[in-house]
């Protein structure tokens, strides 16, 4: 049987390396639609909207995110085609006893979702205020070239839970 060049093995090594990195790396929660309400009524494609969805902290147990932000409607919105703005609210809450199951990396991505076709993200990422035993839920968007300065913040005191 022939052998394959050591340049082909170490190619598909490192290929196979890449593939499982991405498969096995640690994702941001998805998030689950709660509801939405129209702002502007268009008439062909859907409505301009702003919708709420619900994510758990992936890292950390008893803890939900509501996250609020306008969907863009109209025949761009219906195409994926239209760039959402940065407008975004986020409230956090304790919902059960908290638990921290691997160690927290401050400013650690949590919830993630594109708001254009191109180059635009919305982002919560967490810290851990360790003197005030409390989690920071941080919301914005960012761009390749510019991001915005609109945010968010909600925050969660790690309290005993009492049922």
């Amino acid at each position: 049987m022939p052998r394959l060049p050591a340049v082909l093995v170490a190619a598909a090594t490192v290929g196979l390396a890449m593939a499982a990195a991405v498969v096995l790396a640690p994702r941001p929660a998805a998030a689950e639609e709660v509801g939405c309400v129209s702002t502007v009524w268009k008439m062909v494609g859907p409505d301009h909207k702003i919708c709420v969805d619900a994510f758990a902290d992936p890292k950390i147990d008893g803890v939900v995110c509501h996250v609020s932000r306008a969907r863009t409607g109209g025949v761009k919105g219906a195409f994926g085609l239209a760039e959402d703005t940065s407008d975004a609210a986020i409230a956090c809450r304790q919902v059960g006893p908290i638990t921290i199951k691997t160690p927290l990396k401050d400013g650690e991505q949590v919830f993630s979702e594109r708001r254009s076709v191109l180059f635009k993200t919305l982002q919560v990422v967490r810290f851990h205020d360790k003197p005030h035993n409390t989690l920071v839920y941080l919301i914005y968007s960012d761009k390749l070239i510019e991001g915005s300065p609109k945010n968010s913040i909600s925050t969660v005191p790690i309290m005993p839970w009492r049922e």
